[in-house]
């Protein structure tokens, strides 16, 4: 077991910050400040970075730190922490090693016995998640689906059983040939296509999949896609008198039958409002009376 207490040793750290995703007005004083005070600057496209200093005035020595060179340039990192030096990690724009480089870096600092310290900031798997009108929890992140027909289908049909919502990154010029892939495997589902979160022209896309398929042709921009989960692995046979006992069992244990509800309706994933009507209901009442 390894345990970080992030600021109480005088370790050297490696920070993940994370970077606006589109409205430069979203990156934080505390990212700005760690920019800033840091020695190195690990980038994911340096020419992107660049911008984003200047805009900010951060002088911050910068490196590359990308998918091609990851191994060779974790090696040069953990050298820098070694000899007295902070660097922080940067992807083009959000969070670091959410479908960017980095992962193999945290792995190998940690190994190495440094502070790898998140730097909060935007991300568009969450802004997406959350204005996307479909269940924020449980989700799924996945990522870019494969290129390939044959294991982007496998994926798919793995994908499709999962009750949970599904939040998937695509490009624009691909977007149509994957939601034509998703249909025939996962059914018309309700979905949100949200593009160019926190730009001018920030849209999102709310209906079912085939909706959203007719009317995503010459999208531009960054693409989130969300999938609602598979409603039938939610649908569970309720045993009323399993549902009772469990909320007799809470109530004993001294809190309200509301109280009770909710946390039964949190044990099984069955719809609090569900529980409610089946609690005070006259059949289940007659039956423990």
């Amino acid at each position: 077991m390894k345990r970080q207490k992030s600021f109480q040793n005088e370790i050297c750290s490696l920070y993940l910050v994370a970077t606006p995703i589109g409205n430069l007005d979203e990156m934080t004083p505390r990212a700005i400040e760690v920019l800033k005070d840091v020695n190195v600057i690990a980038a994911e496209d340096t020419r992107n970075t660049v911008r984003l200093l200047q805009h900010f005035d951060i002088k911050t020595k910068l490196i590359a730190h990308h998918s091609h060179n990851e191994q060779d340039s974790a090696t040069g990192i953990i050298k820098l922490l070694q000899s007295g030096q902070d660097v922080a990690l940067v992807s083009d724009a959000g969070y670091p090693l959410i479908s960017d480089p980095g992962s193999y870096l945290v792995q190998s600092v940690i190994d190495a016995g440094f502070n790898v310290i998140p730097i909060s900031g935007s991300s568009a798997v969450l802004n997406a998640l959350v204005a996307s009108g479909l269940s924020p929890q449980p989700f799924l992140f996945y990522g870019f689906l494969p290129l390939q027909d044959k294991e982007c289908n496998q994926e798919l049909n793995q994908l499709k059983a999962y009750p949970y919502t599904l939040v998937f990154y695509e490009a624009p010029h691909r977007i149509q040939k994957t939601i034509q892939k998703m249909i025939p495997v996962m059914g018309d589902r309700k979905a949100c296509l949200a593009r160019e979160i926190t730009k001018m022209y920030e849209e999102f896309m709310r209906g079912t999949l085939s909706e959203i398929l007719e009317n995503s042709e010459d999208l531009k921009g960054e693409l989130v896609l969300i999938v609602e989960g598979n409603i039938s692995d939610r649908e569970k046979v309720i045993d009323l008198t399993e549902i009772h006992q469990r909320i007799q069992v809470y109530i004993e244990g001294g809190i309200s039958a509301s109280q009770a509800i909710k946390q039964v309706a949190k044990d099984t994933g069955i719809n609090k409002n569900e529980i409610y009507s089946f609690y005070h209901s006259k059949d289940i009442k007659s039956e423990h009376s």
